[in-house]
């Protein structure tokens, strides 16, 4: 799936996989094939997990500032498209109230917001992040603490879902999941999908329950 999205950034790369209740990151800056290598040096497997290649904005291109990105505890990660225009007031809040930064970018923001909203359900921990960024955002972010799901949420870039037998893909771009599935719906603007293995569901920014249209 990234080897289809390296035109969407290609100065680092790096993914998160959830197995049983243990987290795996692999990270590399440059191209998709230090990963690849990094991955065949250190392979890791599970159940589900997020990916993302990345073209910096905010942040120098090493494996430091590539997603997937933590927050404090390594229990939640996020993968992002766009720009959180207020993340510097939102790190000053979060480092006053303790929270540790390790990165240059916006993104980190996010994972540390979906940390502090974190009340047992990712859902509503990433209903309440969105609620306090302002900018553009596609976000999928998963958790070790609420897993088998992953949760995606979009205001302006793309986010694609697809829907296949016993397994479920989101996306920045349909190329990457065409090889797995040809049935796929888009999420719309301020709205949010929950992925299971066997369900997809998406709501609106207050919660309430949108039917996929399914292409």
């Amino acid at each position: 799936g990234l080897k289809k999205l390296e035109y969407r950034g290609y100065d680092s790369a790096g993914i998160a996989v959830v197995n049983g209740a243990q987290l795996q990151i692999r990270r590399a800056s440059g191209k998709l094939r230090n990963l690849e290598e990094a991955l065949r040096n250190h392979p890791c497997d599970g159940s589900f997990g997020i990916g993302h290649t990345r073209w910096a904005t905010h942040g120098r291109p090493t494996e430091e500032n590539a997603h997937p990105h933590r927050d404090c505890r390594g229990e939640v990660v996020v993968v992002h498209n766009g720009i959180i225009e207020n993340y510097l007031a939102l790190k000053k809040s979060l480092i006053g109230e303790g929270h540790t930064f390790v990165t240059e970018t916006d993104t980190e923001v996010i994972g540390h917001l979906v940390e502090k909203h974190f009340k047992g359900s990712l859902e509503e921990a990433v209903r309440a992040a969105i609620q306090e960024m302002t900018g553009i955002y596609a976000i999928v972010v998963l958790s070790a603490k609420d897993p088998n799901k992953i949760v995606a949420a979009r205001l302006g870039p793309p986010v694609v879902i697809g829907f296949g037998q016993g397994e479920t893909f989101v996306a920045s771009d349909i190329p990457a999941i065409l090889a797995h599935t040809r049935d796929v719906a888009f999420l719309g603007d301020g709205e949010v999908a929950v992925l299971t293995a066997a369900s997809v569901r998406m709501t609106d920014t207050q919660g309430a329950p949108i039917e996929p249209a399914v292409q």
